[in-house]
């Protein structure tokens, strides 16, 4: 008889012990991997950090977060400042030429003081290997120490003062104090304790997801529709060096993303003394003057053009390279007609080069729901 009851027993702490289990991995559950779907013709090397795999609650996790403006530590409704107060979905993630708040599309933080430079899109960065914003550095500093993680643009927009000019302390009390961030944290990577780490984890998971590949160059690639003459002059234009002399550094067949992520010295003038160029982060003279090539798709949503938005339209960057490119001891060589003052080219053939650049406006990319502000936040208690 007590060997029996032993048994019951037994049985019965089996029977808890598994419920305890089964409530334990419920909580402690894996989140969902994310994967990214590489578009044709899109290069297969994406750079995602081992210590941040896409998943599908962290992109969540990450969304709200970019567009929720009590990411700055604050809740006054006029210093709320979020990500997406000068990256807007509508312009690419860039604050638009005619922004209410920012006139002429140059930021400012909460301070009124100016970012150093106008602003990048937010376009196919999950392909970006050589350091982020137009110097290719996300902070001062030695090269070899250079923070190229979207991971650190979290704590950086918080605490400039030409950004948010918060505290992260300050920020992560309060998200952490608003009911049903903790638990997003939690299945995203298995903490209820908001951390800054966390937020700029999740942040740059949801900005690994914008990929544009859906323009008429993208469809005519595919074999979906055919360019226009002028479309198709355009592009030979792009593609030669005797024409529009484009493709060494914003690509083109061969490579989707039209850039090449790398840095040169264009031939603008006045570019000189600017501490934030590319010499001002690695300190070598053939920098000085130097800037990204940022891609040119959907360069119709992203004016103003080049690092000091002196261009407001795609005419006057064509008109630049045309006959506006000036000598100096840094520029690039890859500017081969620095000699002509650029390429030199008629009305006509700035008009093919425009309508083939056009070509690559992706508009669902502007309006794609999984990109947009999302409903149902987080509610503050």
């Amino acid at each position: 008889m007590r060997f029996h009851v032993v048994l019951l027993v037994l049985a019965i702490l089996l029977v808890f012990t598994g419920c305890n289990k089964d409530s334990q991995d419920a909580t402690t559950s894996k989140p969902t991997p994310y994967v990214i779907s590489i578009p044709k013709f899109f290069p297969t090397e994406l750079n995602i950090p081992p210590d941040n795999p896409m998943t599908v609650e962290g992109v969540e996790l990450g969304r709200y977060l970019f567009y929720d403006g009590r990411i700055s530590g604050r809740t006054e409704p006029d210093s709320l400042m979020s990500c997406s107060t000068c990256h807007v979905q509508a312009h690419s993630f860039v604050c638009g030429i005619d922004n209410p708040r920012f006139p002429g599309g140059h930021p400012y933080g909460l301070t009124g003081i100016l970012t150093p430079h106008f602003m990048l899109p937010m376009i196919n960065l999950v392909w970006v290997n050589n350091g982020y914003l137009w110097n290719g550095s996300l902070a001062p500093g030695n090269p070899l120490q250079a923070k190229r993680r979207l991971e650190d643009i979290c704590w950086m927009a918080i605490v400039a003062p030409h950004e948010m000019y918060g505290d992260t302390n300050r920020s992560t009390t309060l998200i952490q104090s608003i009911n049903g961030y903790p638990e997003l944290f939690e299945k995203a990577f298995g903490s209820r304790t908001v951390t800054v780490k966390n937020m700029g984890r999740a942040i740059a998971q949801f900005v690994r997801t914008l990929i544009s590949a859906d323009s008429r160059f993208d469809r005519f690639l595919e074999g979906k529709v055919q360019l226009s003459e002028k479309e198709r002059k355009g592009y030979v234009l792009f593609m030669t060096e005797t024409g529009g002399d484009c493709f060494h550094c914003h690509g083109g067949e061969g490579n989707p993303l039209f850039t090449t992520n790398l840095f040169y010295n264009n031939g603008m003038d006045s570019i000189f003394g600017d501490p934030n160029d590319r010499y001002g982060f690695t300190g070598n003279a053939m920098d000085v003057g130097a800037y990204v090539a940022p891609t040119l798709r959907n360069v119709a949503f992203t004016a103003p053009y080049m690092h000091d938005g002196r261009f407001k339209t795609l005419d006057e960057v064509i008109n630049f390279y045309s006959s506006g490119v000036v000598w100096s001891s840094s520029i690039n060589p890859l500017m081969h007609h620095v000699s002509t003052h650029g390429v030199q080219l008629t009305p006509s053939q700035k008009s093919d080069l425009k309508d083939f650049i056009l070509t690559l406006t992706d508009s669902s990319f502007v309006t794609k729901t999984a990109f947009a502000r999302p409903s149902g936040f987080p509610d503050e208690k």
